[in-house]
This record gives C-alpha cells, structure tokens and sequence, in this order.
C-alpha cells in the first residue's frame, strides 16, 4: 500500500515536496513512479526511480526542475519540486511497478490515491 502526501496550493516559482510511504516492502528490482493527471488530460509520467541502484528517470517537462529521491530506511519516495508553473497543476499520484522501469501507467501494480497540486499565476 503506498500513501501520498505533500499537495497544496503555491504560487508560480514555489517549491513543493510530495512524499510517498509505502507499507510493504519494496525489493531493490522495483520501480517507483510519480503520475499526474489534470483536468482534461491523459495521467503522464512525471518521474520515476529504480529502487535498488537509484536510477532516476523524468519528463521532459519538468527536468530540471524536479527531483526523485528515495529513503530506504523510511521506505518512502519523495518529489521534491522546484520553479512550479501553472501546468503543473495536477493530482499527483505514487506508483510502483514490480517488473523495473515503465514510463506506462498500464505497467504499474500498486497505487497511491493521490495528492492534490495547486499552481496559481
């Protein structure tokens, strides 16, 4: 089970960081993802990390601006994110994929339920 944290409401060029625990255990061959979906849009992936050897994967559009990290000890993954623009609004959602690295949502087993993210000119 994984459980996302950390949306809210920030302006243009504001930080946010999004959290995400998971209460089973990941095993080094997994990947951890971030989504988002917006209002009328298809859900995209945002940024992924292979858990055992770190890994880091983005999205065109946020690169740069947005970092994946992930803390064995707390068995969590965190999205810290930077200069925030409006289209980045979106919820924001964790998700785990057993079988390695997928920019596709399709692949994923396990998800978050989702964290509101609010980026207001």
């Amino acid at each position: 089970q994984l459980q996302a944290c950390g949306g809210g409401l920030v302006l243009t060029g504001g930080s946010l960081r999004l959290s995400c625990a998971a209460s089973g255990r990941i095993f080094s061959s997994h990947f951890m993802g971030w989504f988002r979906k917006a209002p009328g849009k298809d859900r995209e992936f945002v940024a992924g990390i292979r858990w055992g050897v770190g890994n880091t994967y983005y999205a065109d559009s946020v690169k740069g601006r947005f970092t994946i990290s992930r803390n064995k000890a707390d068995n969590a993954v965190h999205l810290q994110m930077n200069d925030l623009k409006p289209e980045d609004t979106a919820v924001y959602y964790c998700a785990m994929n057993r079988q390695g690295l997928s920019y596709s949502g399709g692949d994923y087993d396990h998800w978050g339920q989702g964290t509101l993210v609010t980026v207001s000119s």
